[in-house]
């Protein structure tokens, strides 16, 4: 859950489920932003990441679904703030995997035992950005170059007899930090006059292509330079555009308060003939010792995560080069030069120079000496290590808990802290780090085989008493076709049998879906089905007594606001019928229709979620009588979301267990063991609510219940 949510997740029903490289995704991403080669993630989507003011990992160790679940109602604050839940497919050595595989922070132990790593930014004093510039964040005005600075790099200056015939842009109105930035670059051809512009790129602030021209040179072309240039002589041949138009264009679309941003800039100005009086120059923005300079290619993959100018491409191709200027530029301006500094550009630069030496060493190798290296060396990562790249841009990870990694991944019990201390050192800290990752542990003693076994065979038992009703009593004689037929509208059927115990027959309906159960429960107590006036209930037991506050809660859950629940479908609507029916509903966001997991046969019954929780309201009214196909749908307010929709089915079928003709069952008292555990769980539940309630505004927060195995 994002305070101030800017998370978008795309995942709704069967799509349910992630993975641990989808987590590490996420968690990547709005750790780094674009550094690093993170991406945004495959199966979601995080708006403005540079506004995040850090990520919170909270880690239920020993927990699992199957303890959310188990102890919803105990879980009151976690399930009233998380919107966005997702089942995660089972991994050994989770923790492990989240951290980066064979990662070893070495955390340092506090004096109250709490496994720590420092949160405070690493000396940024001797960075050259921050020497250049300070650590505020400033605005753009701030990084245009002085006039001083433009005769020293070469600029063409108004006014000089050096630049004499150069036209100027006419942008003479004072700079403000927020005037307008576009991205410029070109491509030259060595003529007999000297370098002389053949390719012009103009990009706007959002990087759209405002000027993408091939340009005729006036002399005779001496090289083409295709390698760097892409320009050959067949592409010149038909261009019919001379400088002064490219001149004459350039200075109608700039504002008078336009700054252009290039790379090396002084080199397409000076081809262009042209003077303008306010630049932003990458290649001097992003500042290193001496006169040295970094290549847009470097910064391009270093800072932004993105590959140009690639090997298979032929030259370069200046509206991506200019693009990307742009956005070096603008990300330096929003996230400032402290930030900036703490990606720690040199140290990759020599990362990926050593990197590049032992490559050309290798390929100089006898073929079967590199075998024989690469079998004496240990297997290399797929990826980096988690918190390597967090450390290398200076954003020291706090770790927090009862555990720590050990050099092989594994975690070692240190249970010289409570969950209370952990919190106090975590209220403290987090605000200090951009990204925690705090563990809560129920103990060694929480997690037996057996006590899991229990839990498992409660869990499994209350859902699939949620999931049945009894309706009765019947005549002698009734037709259970009939009975089928008119409890089936309600929803999916998993098991239907006829109880013989009582003085009248019964009937034992199993439902796939806790909706279903719920609508025959509501809708048809009381109604005439098969000749009889029928009663419709769900079963009696100790478990079921709270069964009414569970569906309330469930019905409230946030995770199932704005979504609604129809039934009646007939085997022959397809998706595109239900689309086409239900496009008329207000605010309608995204439709999912069940299928069988092993027949893919759809199911019965569908699910609407709206963009406005009034919307659903509406639709409940509008769709309940509604006809489809000669069927009356009934709707009411989802209960289950989709990875409870599905956990359900696994669990009806690993099982294979149906409720036949048991009606009462005895009442038993819980055991000491799992009082115990619901007090703890509760107290959980309030050190996850202090903790998010502390976290600043924009803060990522996910909490994982990963399970033992």
């Amino acid at each position: 859950q994002e305070k101030s949510s800017c998370l978008s997740a795309a995942l709704f029903g069967e799509d349910c489920e992630i993975s641990r490289d989808q987590l590490y995704e996420l968690l990547k991403f709005a750790a780094l932003g674009k550094c690093h080669s993170a991406a945004q993630p495959s199966w979601c989507r995080i708006y403005r990441q540079s506004h995040l003011a850090g990520v919170v990992v909270i880690v239920l160790p020993e927990m699992s679904q199957l303890h959310f679940y188990q102890f919803y109602l105990q879980f009151r604050h976690l399930r009233k703030v998380f919107r966005h839940r997702f089942t995660l497919t089972p991994s050994a050595n989770f923790l492990a995997s989240l951290y980066g595989e064979g990662a070893n922070p070495k955390p340092q132990n506090t004096a109250q035992g709490l496994t720590s790593t420092s949160s405070k930014s690493s000396d940024l004093k001797c960075d050259p950005i921050f020497q250049k510039y300070g650590g505020k964040k400033r605005g753009l005005t701030s990084y245009i170059l002085t006039s001083e600075e433009l005769n020293k790099y070469d600029y063409p200056i108004k006014g000089s007899t050096r630049w004499k015939g150069y036209v100027c842009t006419g942008c003479d109105k004072q700079r403000t930090d927020s005037s307008p930035l576009f991205g410029l670059d070109c491509e030259m051809c060595l003529t007999a006059k000297g370098n002389e512009v053949t390719y012009v790129s103009l990009v706007d602030a959002r990087g759209q292509c405002l000027l993408n021209e091939l340009v005729k040179p006036q002399s005779e072309v001496v090289n083409y330079r295709t390698s760097f240039s892409g320009i050959t002589e067949e592409m010149l041949l038909p261009v019919k555009t001379s400088l002064s138009d490219i001149q004459t264009r350039l200075k109608k679309i700039l504002p008078r308060d336009a700054v252009l941003v290039g790379h090396s800039l002084n080199n397409d100005l000076q081809a262009l003939e042209m003077i303008h009086p306010s630049v932003i120059d990458t290649s001097l923005l992003f500042a290193r010792t001496g006169n040295r300079r970094f290549k847009l290619k470097f910064l391009a993959r270093a800072v932004l995560g993105k590959e140009i100018q690639c090997e298979e491409m032929v030259g370069h191709d200046p509206a991506e080069d200019a693009r990307t200027a742009l956005e070096l530029a603008q990300f330096f301006i929003e996230q400032g030069p402290a930030k900036v500094a703490e990606l720690n550009l040199e140290m990759l630069l020599k990362a990926e120079n050593l990197a590049e030496v032992s490559k050309k060493k290798d390929a100089l190798q006898p073929q079967g000496c590199r075998v024989q290296q690469q079998l004496n060396e240990p297997p290399r990562l797929s990826k980096p290590c988690f918190l390597e790249c967090l450390q290398v841009t200076g954003q020291k990870p706090l770790l927090l808990g009862r555990q720590e990694l050990d050099s092989s991944g594994l975690c070692q019990s240190n249970l010289s802290t409570s969950n209370k201390q952990i919190l106090q050192k975590a209220l403290e800290d987090v605000p200090l780090s951009t990204f925690s990752i705090i563990q809560f542990s129920l103990g060694p003693e929480n997690i037996s085989s057996r006590l899991l076994a229990e839990l498992c065979e409660k869990v499994g038992s209350k859902l699939t008493d949620m999931l049945t009703i009894y309706a009765g009593p019947f005549e002698e004689n009734f037709r259970l076709k009939s009975v089928k037929k008119k409890f089936g509208k309600c929803g999916p059927i998993q098991c239907l049998t006829v109880v013989t115990e009582t003085y009248q027959p019964y009937v034992c309906i199993q439902y796939e879906v806790l909706e279903a159960a719920q609508l025959a429960v509501e809708s048809l107590n009381g109604a005439e089905v098969a000749g009889s006036c029928i009663k419709v209930q769900r079963p009696v037991t100790a478990a079921m007594l709270d069964c009414d506050v569970l569906i309330k809660e469930l019905e409230l859950d946030v995770e199932n606001e704005g979504v609604i629940y129809v039934a009646g479908l007939k085997q022959s609507v397809t998706e595109k019928d239900l689309q086409e029916e239900f496009s008329q509903l207000k605010d309608l966001e995204m439709l999912f229709l069940p299928k069988d997991l092993q027949s893919a046969k759809h199911r019965n019954c569908c699910f609407l979620k709206f963009q406005k929780s009034q919307s659903a309201v509406d639709a409940l009214e509008v769709i309940n009588g509604w006809t489809l196909k000669g069927s009356k749908l009934r709707s009411r307010n989802a209960l289950a979301s989709g990875h409870l929709w599905r956990w359900i089915w696994q669990m009806n079928h690993s099982n294979g267990k149906q409720r036949g003709n048991i009606f009462y069952k005895k009442m038993q008292q819980l055991p000491d063991s799992e009082q115990d555990l619901k007090k703890k769980v509760k107290k959980l539940d309030n050190h996850i609510q202090k903790l998010y309630r502390s976290l600043q505004n924009n803060t990522l927060c996910v909490v994982l219940f990963p399970g033992v195995n």
